[in-house]
């Protein structure tokens, strides 16, 4: 996943319907699909993206640090079938995520403890 910090990101309008023209690719499979069978969701954000673009952002343009946490991602579409598989790891991102965030908390509170007691 790459961050383009120089423009700010667009909303589209929700009363706009979007048109797609030519092919579309499963994000998660690569198999091709028809506008009419595709699932669209947002993409998929693995923790070692998240992080990248995390630190990336945090030395090259700290200010926007919200903005490209918190800015709304268009959707990408995705094979019907794939649907489990992006659920299934989607949960994994979440976990590894969850599990790196309480070892820098442990890693934050251990020594403070340790200093106290």
């Amino acid at each position: 996943m790459s961050v383009d910090l120089r423009h700010a990101p667009t909303m589209l309008s929700s009363t706009e319907p979007l048109v797609v023209n030519g092919e579309l690719r499963c994000a998660l499979t690569g198999r091709l699909l028809n506008a009419d069978e595709a699932y669209w969701a947002p993409p998929l954000i693995t923790t070692d993206d998240l992080l990248r673009a995390f630190v990336r952002t945090i030395f090259t343009a700290p200010g926007t640090i919200g903005q490209v946490l918190m800015a709304d991602l268009p959707n990408v579409p995705y094979a019907p079938e794939a649907r489990e598989l992006l659920g299934r790891r989607r949960s994994v991102e979440q976990v590894k995520l969850l599990g790196l965030l309480l070892l820098i908390a442990a890693l934050l509170i251990v020594p403070i403890v340790l200093l106290v007691a």
